[in-house]
């Protein structure tokens, strides 16, 4: 079993770290469909492209730091060549901004190795995510605040 670590998201957002921490780890399952309602319905995607679900086990949230690690066990990436995929997220409080970052750690099965055509394809579909979490804050600044 080989382990690949990619950056999947680096992004500032002009909403507080702690709001976007709410929504995205605490609130996950009330805020993403509240977020994203083409795309989750409740914890079920409506869309089903290109994972019909996956079952996430919280390992560590931080509310301090504004961190939370998961790992995806079932469903999603997790499949004939990934084991497992461990992700981590952090929300940082800067004068500038909220820096956003998520690393993977794809915990494979063999010999195999996550292409970077794969990273980058997925990509798109975590900044579309984020852009629409952002953009639901922005537009009900009472939430979570």
């Amino acid at each position: 079993m080989g382990v690949s670590t990619h950056t999947m998201a680096d992004y500032t957002s002009s909403v507080a770290p702690a709001r976007l921490f709410q929504g995205y780890c605490i609130d996950t399952h009330n805020f993403l469909p509240e977020a994203m309602p083409s795309f989750i319905k409740s914890v079920d995607l409506v869309q089903g492209r290109p994972f019909k679900y996956a079952k996430n086990r919280v390992d560590e949230i931080d509310a301090g730091k504004f961190y939370c690690n998961y790992t995806t066990i079932e469903g999603g990436v997790v499949g004939d060549n990934i084991e497992k995929a461990v992700y981590e997220t952090k929300f940082e409080p800067t004068s500038d901004g909220c820096p956003y970052t998520m690393v993977v750690h794809f915990h494979s099965k063999g010999e195999f190795v996550v292409s970077e055509e794969d990273v980058a394809a997925a990509k798109p579909n975590i900044k579309n995510m984020f852009n629409a979490a952002e953009e639901y804050l922005n537009a009900n600044p009472q939430l979570y605040a």
